[in-house]
């Protein structure tokens, strides 16, 4: 509990420190705004070749741009630490802040808690400076509004340049070998939680035979804790870790409750394991020594580099095993959000994500970074590119599958608690996990209430 005090405090100081820069609730009109010469400071979480890739788009904005307006884009470590800094700037009055920067929904939502964000609306739908009811279309409806938030009056706090999906990679040369074995009843990527146990189970005792790591650690199945693995999870076994009706957070829910059995299962009978080191579940998938793993689409190409530097087998990406009639799979991304400064940055701001999320801008981008791009004219644009690459092509067709997790303030700090039930849960084969669900929920619930 003693993390969730630091939660409440934090909560506290947002809520009594409005920001100095925050704007009354009166429509801003940016019609007569002038961006000349403006300078935008935009921190990322991006790193290797996608920060090389967003430089290539930035810099082009720059030098192309008919303003002047200069973007400087700057690697502020992970979503969690752009998080802290965020939050601490609001603090501190937001002369610190950046005045664009990427944001999980649930984030912006916590920051707009002190009006720290700018509602887009007016620049969106602004004659001068905002989108043509023909580029509105061709974004992908679900990407377009998943930042509009009706806990705000329908402020839209963000836009988003790429969005990505939970999957399971699966090792179909290793699944081949045991279906032709006899050591599992089926063939190809199983398609239910029964399945997947069974394959799974079967791999500790049957090695892929072009493993090249250690065959004596081989598992069926490695699992990062993580609140989106438990909220992955959930959604197959056909339920929700939110009640959006009621508000509430819904750990507990008999879906929940079904799926983290399963896979406490899973690990009490040696089948799953943990992972010991940062992508280490993607190393040894490489290696041939892990038959499954769950991931994001977005580390498609870095599971493709160890495989080729590993056992070099045949593998794919699907749905997670589902007891629901269709899959439903977890799509996430952070959007970009402007936070508070001057007309003349916000504007700037908007003009530099307008460019961003541009056809052009969004090709180079999705080929770049493997995220699925957010407008129909760019998608239709990558037969070339699905060609190549087969495993993104089957991602993309599960899109239409999918559903988010809650984008409410202060799941941020949520995400943490059900990180360390999951991990606590599967640890022990004894312990109650309906009860400590419960536990769970009341706590998350607790920290929305004081959110």
């Amino acid at each position: 509990m003693k993390k969730f005090a630091l939660y409440f405090v934090l909560a506290l100081v947002l809520v009594m420190a409005l920001p100095a820069t925050a704007q009354d609730d009166v429509e801003m009109v940016y019609e007569d705004v002038d961006p000349t010469g403006a300078t935008v400071q935009f921190w990322h979480q991006h790193s290797g070749e996608r920060e090389e890739a967003l430089m290539e788009i930035v810099n082009e904005f720059n030098e192309t741009n008919e303003w002047g307006i200069t973007v400087e884009a700057s690697n502020q470590g992970g979503y969690g630490d752009i998080f802290q800094k965020m939050n601490l700037g609001l603090v501190e009055g937001g002369e610190s802040l950046p005045q664009l920067v990427v944001a999980y929904q649930n984030q912006a939502a916590t920051y707009q808690l002190v009006d720290g964000l700018v509602d887009m609306r007016p620049l969106v739908d602004s004659p001068t400076w905002g989108l043509s009811e023909e580029d509105k279309a061709d974004f992908f409806p679900g990407f377009y509004n998943a930042d509009v938030f009706p806990t705000f009056g329908n402020q839209r706090l963000g836009l988003a340049p790429n969005r990505s999906m939970e999957v399971m990679y699966y090792n179909s040369s290793w699944l081949a070998e045991l279906s032709e074995s006899g050591a599992i009843s089926f063939e190809g990527a199983p398609e239910t939680p029964e399945q997947f146990r069974e394959a799974a189970c079967a791999a500790v005792e049957n090695p892929y035979s072009g493993a090249t790591g250690d065959v004596s650690t081989s598992v069926g199945y490695q699992l990062s804790f993580d609140a989106s693995r438990l909220a992955s999870w959930t959604f197959a076994f056909g339920g929700d870790v939110f009640d959006y009706d009621a508000g509430v957070y819904t750990y507990d829910s008999e879906a929940a409750v079904e799926a983290v059995t399963f896979l406490q299962g899973l690990f009490a009978d040696g089948c799953a394991t943990d992972i010991a080191e940062s992508y280490g579940d993607q190393t040894n998938f490489g290696q041939g020594v892990t038959l499954f793993t769950v991931g994001s689409t977005s580390g498609l190409p870095f599971y493709g580099s160890a495989v080729d530097e590993g056992a070099g087998h045949e593998w794919s990406v699907a749905p997670l095993p589902h007891t629901t009639e269709e899959p439903v799979m977890n799509l996430y991304g952070a959007s970009v959000s402007i936070p508070r400064s001057t007309p003349e940055q916000e504007l700037a701001a908007w003009l530099f994500v307008k460019y961003y999320t541009d056809t052009e801008a969004q090709a180079t981008w999705a080929t770049a970074s493997n995220y699925f791009p957010v407008r129909a004219s760019v998608a239709e644009g990558l037969a070339d590119y699905f060609e190549a690459n087969p495993t993104y092509e089957t991602a993309f067709g599960l899109l239409q599958y999918s559903k988010t997790e809650p984008p409410v303030p202060g799941y941020d700090f949520v995400r943490d608690e059900a990180e360390s039930t999951l991990a606590a849960i599967v640890a022990d084969p004894s312990m109650d996990v309906a009860a400590n669900l419960g536990e769970l929920t009341e706590l998350s619930n607790e920290i929305l209430a004081d959110q």
